[in-house]
């Protein structure tokens, strides 16, 4: 069974979170990012291209063009490969673990699995990023103090959102995971 709802980031763009149930004890959480605007890679494109052109009239030497149109293409290629995430994926395995996935638009997935036994809670954080925003986080058990968090994982980081979305997200994590230290099967 799959459910899909639509959100909006804090820059108004389309986001789409679907809900897949495996299994009674196996659930993923996948939300779908905005994709890079034409808009947004033509401007840059042009505004480094024209300060180029202004260097290139001020000191005549043609490497200047060719730097321009060098740097722009590695500059594309870098954002697409390390910093647009196009999809990220939180997938819960209730006597395994939780794996949290990271698809780059070049195509590139990041993975990171936490053990069931790590997981302390599940929670909604917030921060100011010129405004208030809200994310997901999973709170890791500190092996030193049973009472302590060791790490703050942050759960779907590239999209910043209103606080609709991580609190949904979080009440289907929580109903997935019994985090008192007993692990059942997931809830709904």
């Amino acid at each position: 069974m799959e459910d899909e709802l639509s959100f909006s980031d804090i820059y108004g763009g389309r986001l789409a979170l679907q809900r897949r149930y495996y299994s009674p004890s196996c659930r993923e959480f996948c939300l779908s990012c905005p994709r890079l605007s034409l808009r947004s890679l033509t401007s840059v494109t042009c505004t480094v291209w024209l300060a180029a052109y202004g260097l290139f009239t001020l000191c005549e030497n043609s490497m200047i063009l060719s730097a321009a149109i060098f740097i722009t293409l590695l500059g594309l290629l870098g954002y697409l490969h390390f910093v647009k995430i196009d999809q990220e994926t939180l997938l819960i395995i209730d006597s395994l673990g939780i794996q949290l996935t990271s698809s780059y638009a070049s195509g590139k997935e990041s993975t990171t699995f936490i053990e069931m036994g790590k997981v302390k809670d599940v929670i909604i954080n917030e921060a100011i990023y010129m405004k208030v925003i809200y994310y997901l986080c999973i709170l890791l058990n500190d092996p030193a103090d049973p009472h302590g968090i060791s790490q703050v994982v942050p759960v779907f980081q590239d999209c910043l959102t209103a606080v609709t979305l991580p609190w949904r997200a979080s009440l289907w994590c929580s109903s997935c995971l019994l985090l008192d230290g007993d692990h059942g099967i997931c809830t709904d």
